[in-house]
């Protein structure tokens, strides 16, 4: 029982580190869920600490023994006089310790608090905590997912920017359509460099603690994120947006509605982030900003969500009216071919982006966090590459133009290469 008990961190380091192998199940950074409940548990004690030491007795006046309130690292022990004793629960947090009627008691001595009785770590049993062999496992699970996912955007923003270049580079490809394509592998080519920006920002240096980071350049990392992602979903709609017009408006010219889809594939994405940053800023200004179990979240999630419904609405209705154009006799085969190159990509996209994204979104974030981790990072990766395949190098246009482009540059080589030698014969 006997001297005071000083223990800096102890029992919360070694509570933490049993829970280590379970602590990826939750939510987007579960880990630091555990954290900062010990945070707020010791500002709370801390308070209570300061709150006393103003009220305490003024200098000379003779001080009541006893034990002052004290943060051990886990829990907060009220003051009490000696002789008396204090007991506590095991800390009250959901998937990590089992609910016990177990109390944790400390005596208050002439020489301070006791120890822990019993301690901690029989007090208050783990849920299912996995091996050591587990949590290795984990981690190479999470180390092979990076190596998957860089290898995926890598792929992809090569892919893109060669895409970009082929429509910038040869004339005829300048077109309405093309001009959103670009601006579509565009919002592509942010959300690859966003996302390896913030790699960069928030897990390049390990000796950085995550959970109580709370930098300008983490936070405008994510937010840079958001913007990208939501701009990859308007983009999307755009496309959608365009293909329903083009099969509306048959002889109108679409040059007209160009700044218009600008406006609602940059314009949107901006605005929800603001209102996200500014409603952020103002109520929860808390860690990097990437606390996806925030309330606060929705103000990014529903405007993507709606996103989705209403590209999900033309998806329909694309469908229902390319059924009635192909049956008409009074559309050109041209015509026809036109619509069946956009409809084929478009109508492929927009089911395949939008399923995973609503699914996920109806579930809490430490629901299927395998699966959602798989879906958005490893096969989100390489949907720009898909993106630049199908409207690009797949697009019988863009082939016949550059296999023309190819016949005249081999024709010219062949015409330069016969006036060499025609003025070394003639010499």
């Amino acid at each position: 029982m006997g001297g005071p008990w000083q223990p800096p961190a102890a029992c919360a380091l070694l509570v933490l580190l049993l829970m280590l192998p379970m602590l990826r199940v939750r939510a987007t950074h579960p880990d630091c869920s555990i954290v900062l409940y010990f945070q707020e548990q010791e500002a709370e004690c801390l308070e209570i600490i300061r709150s006393e030491s103003q009220m305490s007795a003024p200098p000379g006046s003779p001080r009541q023994q006893g034990c002052l309130t004290e943060w051990d690292g886990v829990s907060c022990w009220s003051a009490v006089p000696v002789g008396q004793s204090r007991a506590v629960a095991c800390p009250n947090i959901l998937h990590v310790f089992k609910k016990s009627k177990a109390l944790i008691r400390r005596n208050c001595t002439e020489s301070g608090w006791s120890f822990p009785s019993p301690p901690y770590y029989n007090a208050c049993e783990l849920e299912a905590v996995g091996s050591y062999n587990d949590t290795e496992a984990k981690a190479s699970y999470f180390v092979t997912m990076k190596v998957l996912y860089t290898c995926g955007y890598s792929t992809s923003l090569a892919a893109l920017f060669l895409a970009i270049g082929i429509f910038s580079c040869f004339r005829k490809l300048h077109c309405t359509r093309n001009s959103i394509h670009i601006h579509f592998f565009t919002s592509f080519i942010l959300r690859g460099a966003a996302v390896f920006i913030k790699d960069a920002v928030l897990f390049s240096d390990e000796s950085v603690d995550h959970c109580t980071m709370s930098t300008v350049n983490c936070k405008a990392a994510i937010a840079f994120f958001q913007y990208s992602v939501l701009a990859n979903f308007y983009w999307l709609l755009v496309e959608g947006m365009y293909l329903q017009t083009l099969l509306l408006l048959t002889f109108t010219s679409d040059k007209r509605y160009i700044w218009w889809y600008i406006l609602i594939g940059w314009g949107v994405p901006m605005l929800a982030v603001c209102v996200w940053v500014v409603t952020r800023l103002q109520y929860d200004n808390h860690g990097c900003w990437d606390d996806y179990t925030s309330l606060y979240w929705w103000v990014i999630k529903a405007p993507i969500l709606l996103a989705i419904f209403v590209n999900f609405l033309i998806f329909l209705n694309v469908t229902r009216m390319l059924a009635q154009k192909i049956r008409s006799p009074d559309i050109s085969k041209n015509y026809k071919q036109q619509y069946m190159r956009l409809t084929k990509s478009t109508l492929l996209l927009i089911p395949l982006f939008g399923v995973h994204y609503v699914v996920f979104a109806l579930f809490p974030e430490h629901i299927g966090v395998d699966a959602r981790l798989y879906f958005e990072l490893v096969l989100g990766s390489y949907q720009g590459f898909l993106v630049a395949l199908l409207y690009c190098f797949l697009n019988g246009e863009v082939q016949a133009e550059i296999k023309r482009n190819w016949g005249k540059w081999q024709s010219s080589m062949e015409s330069n290469v016969f006036n060499l030698v025609t003025q070394d014969f003639t010499a």
